[in-house]
């Protein structure tokens, strides 16, 4: 990886004009942007509490866990924060196969000068913790007892990271951030909606500096953000395509939510379902090969009154919707 172990950010930054928010506190940024700088979404619409806790995370050095629905966009919001600020970002998903040795490192063997020998390599966790990076922790309700041990020491005061199995004690660089993201807060799966997650011990909720959550986009804020990465159907029928392809994802959003079906459609799956429908000219095809397919059999027939709610027709009398106008 590239070495920025001495970078600083230096450039100040105008969060009204970037993000649309004012914030009574100085945010600084990297003057360029690096190799794990994430790429800027120039369409991305920031939510403005959500926004204002993570700058507070990079300004101030608070540690920010984000809960929210699936698809709400909760580790894409701290990415483009991070892309903005030429801040280098790393995504970890905690799912059941991350264990300590992931996280830590672990021995290998190698050669040199001709002979195998064993050695340790570092695991992300020490490399990130003291580099200027921003390390993001996804589905972090969902992590096994012997990860949530380890991020423990580093969400400790001190904030030191003792690797007990190296005699090593590593201080963290003055400009690495720590942010998570989860779909409770910490107090396991209490609605049947994810399971897999776990009980957080309130001492490690506690360490969190700042805890706010993401919902789903307005629906318009929605429309805009399709129509802005599908452009071939900014037009009167894919406008209106657009609106019904977003009001049918927001109906299984609130089948998600009263737990009426397992699956429910992200922003990102419109915007595919909408590029499909480009390429097949087929209103039903598209939608079954973008979401419909993944959708257990037993609620197919509740997602399919979905889509004829939003459209207003039975999804057989689906396949041909001219948008050229």
């Amino acid at each position: 990886m590239e070495n920025i172990t001495e970078n600083k950010p230096t450039v100040i930054i105008d969060t009204k004009k970037i993000f649309g928010v004012e914030c009574t506190f100085k945010v600084l940024g990297f003057d360029k942007k690096t190799e794990n700088v994430p790429s800027i979404d120039s369409s991305y619409k920031f939510n403005a509490e959500t926004t204002k806790s993570i700058l507070a995370g990079f300004a101030g050095n608070k540690k920010v866990i984000i809960s929210g629905y699936h698809g709400t966009g909760k580790s894409t919001h701290i990415e483009q924060v991070a892309a903005r600020l030429n801040w280098p970002c790393i995504r970890i998903n905690l799912d059941s196969h991350i264990s300590r040795i992931d996280l830590i490192g672990k021995d290998i063997i190698t050669l040199e000068d001709g002979k195998q020998i064993t050695k340790f390599q570092d695991g992300i966790l020490p490399w990130a913790y003291q580099n200027p990076v921003a390390l993001v922790f996804d589905e972090y309700d969902a992590g096994r007892p012997d990860v949530m041990f380890v991020i423990q020491r580093i969400l400790e005061t001190d904030g030191k990271l003792t690797l007990l199995d190296q005699a090593r004690v590593l201080n963290p660089n003055k400009f690495f951030r720590l942010f998570a993201t989860a779909n409770t807060i910490g107090l396991g799966d209490t609605s049947g909606l994810y399971h897999g997650t776990q009980q957080i011990n309130q001492g490690q909720m506690d360490r969190w500096n700042i805890v706010t959550s993401l919902n789903y986009l307005e629906n318009k804020e929605e429309e805009e953000i399709v129509l802005s990465k599908v452009k071939d159907l900014n037009n009167n029928k894919g406008r209106d395509i657009i609106k019904s392809m977003v009001s049918t994802a927001d109906l299984t959003r609130s089948g998600f939510i009263n737990g009426d079906i397992s699956t429910v459609m992200s922003p990102r799956t419109v915007i595919t379902w909408a590029q499909n429908y480009l390429l097949f000219k087929d209103l039903e095809y598209s939608f079954k090969l973008s979401f419909l397919n993944r959708c257990d059999e037993l609620e197919r027939p509740i997602v399919h009154e979905y889509f004829q709610r939003a459209f207003g027709i039975d999804i057989s009398d689906s396949k041909v919707v001219n948008v050229s106008e």
